[in-house]
């Protein structure tokens, strides 16, 4: 089974006001030095199979049309190692 990531993050031009808000409370809470803060979505598929260019394009489709509202947000797909063989080596 493969792990594919899909994180959708608003387009640069959209203002974003929790990434605003986590930005104003950072150093209240001691953590300096950050300048800007972007809160995204991240959605990881554990699709059955491999991840061929069929099954890709398919998630590329899910992503546009449901996980990511493209008038104001971008989103990549990527396709994670899979931990269990990372573990067995």
């Amino acid at each position: 089974m493969a792990r594919v990531v899909v994180d959708v993050m608003l387009k640069p031009e959209i203002l974003d006001p929790q990434g605003q808000a986590v930005q104003r409370a950072l150093p209240r809470l001691g953590f300096d030095g950050i300048a800007d803060v972007r809160q995204g979505k991240r959605f990881e598929l554990e699709v059955e199979g491999p991840v061929d260019a069929a099954a890709l394009a398919r998630i590329n489709e899910m992503a546009e049309t449901f996980l990511a509202n493209t008038v104001i947000e971008d989103f990549t797909v990527k396709i994670e190692a899979d931990e269990k063989a990372e573990e067995s080596k």
